[in-house]
């Protein structure tokens, strides 16, 4: 029987620059949207959820995996890439530097985690934990861009943003839990529907 897994970013955030970013926690907004995904039936069929564990990401996890029955794990390794050395950027420095991020994979961008070493660990993890979750559709929660790069990885596609998910968070793609294959892209939380 075919097995799918969902790997779905955290969506909106309440931002204080004031607060390390692994400590922030969901808006009213990414509440809301979490809560419509724990309504729908989107996720039928999914046994196991496994979240970073980061404020957002476990924040988005827990009602689903609580909704759905589901076994819930928190991997350290799944954060997002690490962006200690800046801290907290305004909006436009972080989209810029976020570019570059991309756009230079095998170069630490202002100190940031290189892109292909956050690869590597996003990857890594997933698999790992693939290997351990139980028979079914498993969950990932997780973050934009190391979501990304593992889209990326899955997709035999050159690290590239372009390959980004859509701007505000709360998107999923999908793959075959066996074969890997890339079932969809990036898609709003709001229009995921049952994979079977």
């Amino acid at each position: 029987m075919a097995e799918f897994v969902r790997y779905l970013s955290h969506p909106q955030v309440n931002i204080d620059p004031d607060t390390p970013i692994g400590l922030w926690g969901l808006s009213e907004q990414g509440i809301a949207r979490v809560n419509f995904l724990a309504t729908s039936l989107a996720l039928g069929g999914t046994k196991s959820v496994i979240s970073s564990a980061e404020a957002k990401a476990v924040e988005t996890a827990r009602p689903l995996a609580q909704m759905l029955s589901a076994q819930f794990e928190i991997h350290a390794d799944m954060h997002e890439h690490d962006r200690s050395s800046t801290g907290y950027l305004p909006r436009p420095e972080f989209e810029t530097t976020a570019d570059a991020f991309f756009a230079e994979p095998a170069k630490s961008i202002r100190g940031w985690e290189r892109a292909v070493d956050a690869q590597a660990r996003i990857c890594r993890t997933v698999e790992a934990a693939l290997q351990h979750a139980p028979k079914g559709d498993v969950l990932f929660t997780g973050h934009g861009a190391v979501g990304t790069l593992l889209f990326c990885a899955l997709a035999g596609k050159a690290i590239s943003r372009k390959h980004d998910q859509p701007d505000g968070g709360g998107n999923a793609f999908a793959f075959d839990r066996h074969t890997r294959e890339i079932l969809h892209r990036w898609t709003p939380l709001e229009a995921l529907a049952p994979l079977r």
